[in-house]
């Protein structure tokens, strides 16, 4: 075959690969909207690195209103109406990074964070965040804010090794997701910028200053309406 022939047919390969990821791609979405992800890049990563992977999947109705609101308060107190993307905070990070080059402020949703972890991996790289906000985007329109929060308590890292609002409660106070009280919620949610480090500290109560603060976040945020409807605990399926 000569190099005339070749190149169409490379590119006809290639365009067919690329359709059949993209389909898959979007299917996968679609079927997350009610199935857990079986395991993400970073869940594999820790374990493959021997940090462990401890998780245990929960349904929404299963994790304490408590530990909703304490990671609003924590990491994303306009979750409820934005689209995926606090650009303001994003503007402010970007003007602050630029004023101080040697450090970094992120401005990561809830929803950045949750297509970050489960379809991506750790990185800054200007490709990865191009494919994070495109399944930022997805994940809005596709799975809605409740599940992207239930996703988001499921598979974020809350301590070395440690996934999951259900291990974590598990781990640190010997007890289900469901029965987290304001304060434990609040002590789990202060490790999540720096789960690895800060999960030591939560496990030996060592971030009261922290706890004490989203706490306070959490009594001003809780009369939100919005908030409110995302903290709203749903039935308890029959035979649970």
């Amino acid at each position: 075959m000569t190099t005339k022939g070749l190149f169409p047919k490379i590119w006809r390969w290639t365009k067919r690969i690329f359709i059949i990821l993209f389909i898959a791609q979007f299917v996968y979405i679609i079927l997350l909207k009610w199935i857990d992800p079986p395991i993400t890049i970073t869940q594999f990563v820790s374990f493959v690195t021997g940090h462990g992977l401890r998780r245990d999947y929960v349904d929404r109705e299963d994790i304490s209103p408590n530990a909703r609101l304490a990671v609003m308060a924590s990491e994303d107190q306009k979750f409820p109406d934005h689209s995926g993307f606090d650009w303001k905070s994003i503007r402010k990070a970007m003007e602050y990074n630029k004023r101080k080059p040697g450090r970094t402020r992120g401005a990561s949703t809830i929803s950045q964070q949750v297509a970050k972890n489960v379809f991506l991996w750790q990185g800054k790289s200007k490709f990865r965040k191009g494919l994070e906000a495109y399944f930022t985007f997805m994940i809005e329109h596709i799975w809605g804010k409740k599940r992207i929060l239930e996703m988001y308590l499921n598979v974020i890292e809350m301590g070395d090794g440690i996934f999951g609002i259900e291990k974590a409660a598990n781990v640190y106070f010997k007890k289900k997701a469901r029965d987290l009280t304001l304060q434990e919620a609040a002590r789990i949610a202060s490790c999540l910028p720096n789960p690895k480090v800060m999960g030591a500290k939560v496990a030996a109560s060592a971030a009261p200053y922290k706890t004490r603060k989203i706490m306070q976040q959490m009594i001003f945020l809780h009369n939100d309406p919005d908030i409110e409807a995302l903290m709203e605990k749903p039935p308890r399926k029959k035979g649970r």
